[in-house]
């Protein structure tokens, strides 16, 4: 079985085996559960690939509202569940808010489902 490190979120890297790979220890199966439980709703998986799509490799809030056809406190909610599962990131800039993609924390989560 092979161990390696898989960027998990922020900074967050947590030394794991795939999860077809063996046991996990209740830290990561609970941390890699908080980012599937994110992608496990219909409007975050479309805020994910409106986000990855954007000009610039980010989007403002203003721009995915449109899209999702949500008032912007549900948009809200539902990238803040991102953000708090490490898939995108959140900066300020005036009154709104832009978004970006953590490629990383994706492709470890990826990579965690690739069987070994």
């Amino acid at each position: 079985m092979t161990t390696r490190t898989l960027p998990l979120a922020d900074d967050v890297a947590v030394c794991c085996s795939p999860v077809t790979g063996g046991v996990l220890d209740d830290d990561v199966a609970a941390r890699l559960a908080q980012m599937f439980k994110a992608l496990g709703d219909s409007t975050r998986v479309k805020l994910v690939s409106l986000i990855a799509a954007a000009d610039g490799a980010e989007a403002c809030v203003c721009d995915l509202l449109e899209h999702v056809q949500l008032s912007q406190p549900t948009v809200s909610h539902h990238l803040k569940q991102l953000v708090d599962a490490g898939l995108i990131s959140r900066e300020q800039r005036g009154k709104w808010a832009y978004y970006s993609i953590q490629s990383e924390t994706l492709a470890g989560l990826a990579d965690a489902l690739r069987p070994r």
